[in-house]
């Protein structure tokens, strides 16, 4: 009986569950964006979404708390560098998580888990893209087109 388990063991001991997690997490904060399951998808985000917000305080303790955790000390610069300043002023929910469908090989329930901050597809605040117009003028001829209207004008008063 599951009395009181409140989380996904994913099939695993305790210090093998943790070392994945560490291990996700930490790609994670370095590519940005990572593909696995469903369910370690969802086990990742309960555990790198409280790391995330202590990155938010650049303290030495906030800094050796999340290095027990992640155990890797790239990762823990990255975030508290450059992570930590984008997701500066998001009050949580720093982790999205899209389902692909399932995998080829056994069925399994895929998904892709990203930072929200870091796509500029969905985030609404980054990066647009350039419109682009289709008209058939150079910039030479648009040059040329101001220079005649300017000089009839200067050459009369």
């Amino acid at each position: 009986m599951r009395h009181g388990k409140k989380f996904n063991h994913l099939g695993r001991k305790t210090a093998h569950r943790k070392a994945m997690l560490a291990n996700m997490s930490c790609s994670l904060i370095e590519h940005k964006r990572i593909n696995t399951t469903e369910a370690k998808a969802k086990a990742l985000r309960r555990f790198v979404e409280p790391l995330l917000t202590k990155s938010k305080n650049d303290t030495t303790h906030n800094r050796r708390v999340v290095f027990s955790y992640l155990r890797d000390k790239y990762a823990v610069t990255e975030l508290f560098k450059e992570i930590s300043v984008k997701i500066a002023d998001r009050p949580g929910g720093y982790v999205r998580i899209i389902k692909l469908g399932n995998r080829q090989g056994d069925n399994a329930p895929m998904a892709m888990v990203e930072l929200v901050d870091y796509n500029e597809v969905y985030n609404p605040n980054g990066k647009k893209a350039k419109k682009t117009t289709r008209r058939g003028r150079k910039k030479a001829d648009v040059v040329a087109d101001v220079a005649e209207t300017e000089t009839p004008e200067t050459t009369e008063e």
